[in-house]
């Protein structure tokens, strides 16, 4: 793990993979071991569980510094920008076509789900 940080309703983690590692299987590890050691410190006032799905983008080495340096200033980054937009932002930077349908939800500061 290079960075992490995050705000009530997400996460942003940049990680250094190597190429014989799966990311699905690498984000069931994080997802399902933050979950239980969530509700294990009873972090949440119920039951905790993440949001289906993820994003995930790749970065060249170059950029990682500011990469960190983005992950690192969240909370004054998103006094200005929410969650959907932050991430449609992601999507249309890497010209990945979308369906608003089917983007990860906002999520209230009052729900139990990241």
């Amino acid at each position: 793990v290079l960075a992490i940080n995050g705000m009530p309703d997400h996460v942003h983690i940049l990680i250094g993979m190597r190429p014989t590692q799966s990311l699905s299987d690498l984000m069931q590890d994080i997802k399902g071991d933050s979950s239980k050691w969530i509700n294990q410190k009873r972090l949440t006032s119920g039951k905790f569980s993440w949001q289906e799905g993820y994003g995930a983008f790749s970065y060249s080495k170059s950029h990682v510094a500011r990469v960190i340096q983005y992950i690192q200033n969240q909370e004054v980054h998103h006094r200005k920008i929410n969650f959907t937009e932050e991430y449609k932002a992601f999507l249309k930077k890497f010209d990945i076509d979308f369906d608003p349908r089917y983007l990860l939800q906002e999520v209230d500061s009052g729900d139990r789900r990241g």
